[in-house]
């Protein structure tokens, strides 16, 4: 890729990433897409996935707390970038650093959900108390990063009822991109934990927003079978 050696990271190096990601653009018609549809007040520029992908990996033959660390974020993609290298940090508690600070300067939807965590057996429990202190944060899109971490740990049935208690607490959130988040982890929640999942419509444990958009979701979706999807319209507010 252009001929970048991350092996040391300094200012030629961020300088000829910058040029490449330039040359990699989709055009400036696509950049304002983006823009459009991420809606982030940085500019964009519209480098593919897998082109993003392919840097990501070259990247991370390096430092990358180092690349981190000196890495300006300009543009919507730069975003992306970082997004996708914190969740290679092997040390949890020097990820969980990085993506709170990442979190902090998330002015949209699209960088929160570019980090892809991959919790285990032997640290679901840290990303759990990590998520929990995210989702009561002043920032919306750091709220929304813990909301999308409790996602990921939906793959771990014996944290369905802890997920479903915090989702109690998110009752009074107002930011749309927040409830957005929610609604989607309860559908994901209704798929994976149906038993639990009912609780929250039967005690009336989310808020309207919430409640109509996660049916929405469930109804939508082809894990959901016909019989529930008639059956979640009684919970409909």
């Amino acid at each position: 890729m252009n001929n970048i050696d991350f092996s040391k990271i300094d200012n030629a190096v961020i300088e000829n990433l910058k040029k490449y990601l330039n040359s990699l653009s989709c055009g400036e018609e696509k950049g304002v897409w983006e823009q459009k549809i991420v809606n982030t007040k940085r500019p964009c520029i519209m480098v593919k996935s897998k082109d993003i992908a392919s840097i990501c990996k070259e990247i991370l033959k390096g430092d990358i707390i180092a690349f981190i660390n000196s890495y300006p974020i300009e543009t919507h993609t730069d975003t992306i970038i970082i997004s996708s290298l914190i969740p290679k940090i092997k040390d949890f508690d020097t990820q969980k650093k990085y993506l709170l600070e990442h979190s902090l300067l998330a002015d949209n939807w699209s960088t929160i959900d570019s980090i892809k965590i991959h919790p285990t057996h032997s640290n679901k429990s840290k990303y759990f108390n990590f998520a929990k202190t995210l989702t009561t944060h002043v920032h919306p899109f750091t709220r929304r990063l813990g909301v999308v971490i409790m996602l990921k740990l939906l793959n771990f049935n014996d944290l369905h009822k802890e997920i479903a208690n915090e989702i109690k607490l998110l009752y009074n959130e107002k930011e749309y991109y927040v409830n957005m988040a929610v609604a989607w982890l309860v559908s994901e929640l209704f798929v994976k934990g149906r038993e639990v999942c009912l609780t929250l419509y039967e005690n009336g444990s989310l808020n309207t927003f919430v409640n109509n958009k996660s049916i929405q979701k469930c109804r939508d979706s082809y894990r959901v079978s016909a019989k529930d999807k008639e059956y979640l319209l009684k919970f409909k507010i």
